[in-house]
């Protein structure tokens, strides 16, 4: 163990499994050399602990002390310290690693014993742990105190669904480009993004007032622009591959009841929507925007819904109409709708801009109506590969990305919405979400159990900061960390695609992330690694 001595931080001297561990700092340390959330190795007699700093505290042996503080701190605190005083650092182990073995990273089961050495981690730790061979990784920062990649397994990112966290103006927008352009270069997916604020397609001025590229000009004819507002797109010299138009008679009944709140339905809007559906069918909506006062009585009459209900929900409903939205009409083809789906099965990406109808009702309206029909198709797709068990038959895999997503997976409404399915049971169709947002605290528990990587810049919300953590194991000790973070490109990133969790300065989008971009790798959509029939079997178990 002396050849640990030059960089050691303290000893272990008490702790748990569950709890984690404590250790005393080292006389020669100073305290404000440690940080909360400082990558650090334990080495234990027969393992290395890979472990997190969660805490800092100070402590003395004598607690008189405290009663009667010196006046002249910066004298009898140098004889003091190590003795009376001294600092004391809290730890969670996230991984162990045999001693003298490089490959076979283990959970923790154990910890270490009394006085284990506790030591800042080195280059080589980080390769123990980061190792990026025989994988496609992605670079998606580098340590706060030492200039080494921090990869994530982009193979195992786009098979869960997963979170991008952080309150306003911490760059939630740049850590969503980062990840979808290591997915797009590395060929692991195809990406659908909602855009909503048009930031993504094409390019879009940062805070500090320059502009930096969308994924169109990073890849070329890879993605495809779409757009509802086709003047706003071009005004900004965006070149757009698709128009998307929405027809009336698209529209179900369970479109409408998503928009609830923005439209003000009563509680009997429910029903009085299944009946016009049961009705006039897909001409259901159409036909009631059409009607004057006395096809309203004349339908009351028959159906036997309330006169007053009727006039009520088609005033509310005409916010929906052509006449108010240059996006939808009457009736239209689905050609649109059909082409997207197509170009996302052939490995392209699509970024669809919202323009001027930014506002919360279209984005709900047009996400959740485009996202049930793609979710059908892959489905069937699915279905279909289940049924051949042939390799050409296997559905692409979709990331679907969409911001404010508390809106949709709220605990109101993710039960009721496409998005809700998706984050629950579309894992084995091949379809998973990218969910950014500001408020967690605002998205139901159950989605975000089932986010698989979380990658989150800061909070300072209390509620926020426990839904990140909403079914982590040893969340409570990273919750330190994250509080911690810094405003501006700083993330704490857990779960599915990282080994252990990491604080990373997160890569700076520029003109060298650019270059990188424009080395496109010529990987194609690869065979899957199990079989036909075992990848049925893990799907349906007995």
């Amino acid at each position: 163990m002396a050849e640990s001595y030059h960089n050691l931080i303290g000893v272990v001297t008490s702790g748990s499994l569950l709890e984690g561990l404590t250790a005393r700092l080292d006389a020669q340390r100073s305290i404000e050399e440690i940080r909360v959330g400082q990558f650090v190795v334990i080495q234990g007699e027969k393992n290395k602990f890979f472990s997190l700093i969660t805490d800092i505290i100070l402590e003395t042996t004598n607690q008189t002390i405290l009663k009667d503080p010196p006046v002249d701190a910066s004298f009898l605190s140098e004889i003091l310290k190590g003795t009376a005083t001294y600092g004391k650092i809290t730890l969670q182990p996230q991984l162990m690693l045999p001693n003298g073995d490089s490959q076979r990273l283990q959970p923790v089961k154990t910890i270490p014993s009394h006085f284990a050495h506790v030591c800042e981690a080195e280059k080589d730790d980080f390769q123990d742990v980061f190792a990026t061979a025989g994988k496609l990784f992605f670079e998606i920062g580098r340590p706060l105190d030492m200039n080494v990649p921090v990869h994530i397994n982009l193979e195992r990112f786009v098979e869960r669904s997963n979170g991008v966290f952080g309150k306003s103006g911490t760059g939630k927008s740049f850590l969503t480009r980062l990840l979808l352009c290591g997915t797009i270069l590395a060929d692991v997916a195809s990406n659908l993004i909602f855009d909503m604020h048009n930031e993504y397609g094409w390019e879009s001025k940062a805070e500090d007032g320059t502009f930096v590229k969308g994924l169109r000009q990073l890849f070329g004819d890879q993605v495809y622009v779409c757009s509802l507002d086709v003047d706003a797109s071009r005004q900004r010299g965006v070149k757009i591959d698709q128009e998307v138009t929405i027809g009336l008679d698209q529209i179900e009944v369970e479109d409408i009841l998503l928009l609830q709140n923005e439209l003000n339905l009563s509680s009997t809007a429910t029903e009085t929507c299944n009946l016009l559906e049961e009705e006039y069918k897909e001409d259901w909506l159409v036909r009631f925007l059409q009607m004057d006062s006395d096809s309203l009585k004349e339908f009351a009459q028959t159906s036997g819904a309330h006169p007053g209900s009727l006039g009520a929900l088609r005033r509310k409903l005409k916010q929906i109409a052509p006449s108010k939205r240059s996006y939808i009409k009457e009736k239209t083809s689905t050609s649109v709708i059909d082409w997207m789906i197509k170009a996302l099965s052939n490995g392209k990406h699509v970024v669809l801009e919202f323009g001027r109808h930014d506002n919360v009702l279209d984005y709900m309206l047009v996400a959740n109506l485009i996202t049930r029909r793609i979710r059908e198709s892959w489905k069937d797709k699915t279905e279909t590969y289940l049924r051949t068990k042939k390799a050409t038959d296997r559905p692409r895999q979709l990331m679907i990305s969409i911001e404010e997503a508390h809106n949709f997976l709220n605990s109101a409404q993710s039960g009721q919405t496409i998005f809700g399915k998706i984050a629950r049971e579309m894992r084995k169709y091949h379809v998973t979400l990218l969910v950014v947002d500001q408020r967690p605290s605002s998205i139901d528990d159950e989605v975000l159990s089932q986010l698989g990587t979380r990658v989150t810049a800061l909070l300072n919300d209390d509620r926020d900061i426990d839904a990140v953590f909403a079914g982590v194991s040893g969340g409570r000790g990273l919750k330190a960390i994250l509080a911690s973070l810094d405003s501006r490109q700083q993330a704490l990133i857990l779960g599915h695609a990282v080994p252990m969790p990491i604080v990373v300065q997160t890569r700076s989008y520029d003109e060298e992330f650019y270059k990188a971009m424009g080395k496109r790798g010529t990987k194609s959509f690869a065979e899957p690694e199990l079989s036909a029939q075992e990848e049925v079997d893990e799907l349906f178990p007995d």
